[in-house]
């Protein structure tokens, strides 16, 4: 599932609009990545998005 474990960011939907103001249905979809890391002690494996790791909301475990 395309959600984050940390902000629980997931997938929008929403209205495509072309210059001459045709609406056609569209998603945006969240850069989730798959990272090891450490939660409460324990190493794990998480559904985390780019900008949680950017901004090292997550510690990695090596």
């Amino acid at each position: 599932m395309a959600k984050c474990y940390i902000c629980s960011k997931e997938t929008k939907f929403g209205n495509q609009v072309s210059h001459s103001n045709r609406k056609t249905k569209r998603i945006w979809k969240p850069n989730i990545r798959k990272v090891r890391a450490v939660i409460d002690g324990v190493s794990m494996s998480i559904n985390v998005c780019a900008k949680c790791l950017r901004s090292n909301k997550v510690k990695r475990s090596v």
